[in-house]
């Protein structure tokens, strides 16, 4: 089908993502209060906050808490996962951290084997330690990095890269795809021989109160917020309207749909028969009961989702 046919409905989709009268998702458990007092403690014997967040959303969701409580220490942000990210327009996202007060800003692939950014990662920290005193720490030879962030968003993947690249050794800290699997501030990690560093890996914390259902949205989507606590169907169909406004179509190929759809029904169903995802179900009839076969729309809309947040429906800019 020519492209022009394919876009033909395009311009009438939606404009605006009807959010259903719903609210914030909050998620504040025991481990991430625990942990930011933890880091208030420890805060004395850190050279460096190092905020790690999703490249994706680089403004969205990350936690005031942090610049509120952590600000009197050096601060390098770290957007992370920037091979899932469309960062055509990088200059633009520089400026607007520049002008919230984020002067030191590096981007990311730390699953990667050789990111070469993360190689940029000590002489950056060793140029901003030495742009500010270090105070009681002035005689101390050895430093130590604090690593904070919202929940999965590359925290501990950060530190076996770091590791990995300047130690050549393996990973020290657990690492998984779902939001929670760091619950408390570990011991100090080495992550460099030449100076001598460690890191303190974190839990991820997310503000107590999320600044908008928007926002929130986009956490859970890029996986910061358990999937669950949002509804699946939900972040589905925010997916399929935010892919659909960016002008992003490769669901279409990916899942052998004839044209763009901002109907998440029918695209759950499409991705249900293709990719075999159906469940049997008892159905009372006049003349008795008979069993059918019908799409199953959750296990479809966990397929949708993973596939976003694996890069396979294309690089992305949600802020």
């Amino acid at each position: 089908m020519k492209l022009y046919q394919a876009l033909r409905h395009v311009d009438k989709f939606r404009t605006v993502f009807d959010f259903g009268g719903r609210e914030v998702a909050h998620w504040f458990p025991g481990h991430m209060a625990k942990g930011l007092k933890q880091m208030r403690a420890n805060l004395k014997s850190v050279d460096c906050i190092i905020e790690i967040h999703d490249a994706r959303i680089p403004f969205s969701g990350r936690n005031p808490v942090f610049q509120d409580t952590l600000s009197a220490k050096p601060h390098l942000l770290i957007l992370n996962k920037m091979d899932l990210a469309d960062l055509s327009n990088k200059q633009r996202i520089l400026k607007k951290l520049e002008k919230e007060g984020m002067t030191h800003v590096l981007f990311t692939d730390c699953l990667k084997q050789r990111d070469h950014n993360i190689k940029k990662l000590v002489p950056k920290v060793m140029d901003i330690i030495a742009s500010k005193p270090r105070f009681n720490r002035e005689e101390i030879t050895n430093y130590c990095l604090m690593v904070i962030g919202v929940p999965n968003v590359g925290k501990s993947s950060l530190i076996n890269s770091l590791r990995r690249t300047n130690l050549k050794k393996g990973r020290a800290s657990r690492v998984g795809g779902e939001p929670g699997i760091t619950k408390v501030v570990l011991t100090k990690i080495q992550v460099c021989e030449r100076p001598i560093m460690y890191l303190l890996d974190t839990p991820g914390v997310l503000p107590p109160k999320i600044e908008s259902v928007e926002t929130g949205m986009k956490l859970a989507l890029c996986g910061t917020i358990l999937d669950h606590l949002v509804g699946e169907d939900i972040i589905a169909d925010y997916l399929l309207y935010s892919l659909n406004r960016l002008g992003k179509f490769s669901y279409v190929d990916k899942y052998d749909l004839q044209e763009p759809s901002d109907d998440i029904q029918h695209v759950l169903k499409r991705i249900a028969v293709k990719l075999g995802k159906t469940q049997r179900v008892k159905a009372i009839t006049g003349v008795g009961n008979v069993t059918i076969t019908i799409p199953n729309y959750t296990a479809a809309a966990y397929d949708f989702i993973r596939a976003f947040r694996k890069g396979e429906l294309g690089q992305v800019m949600l802020d």
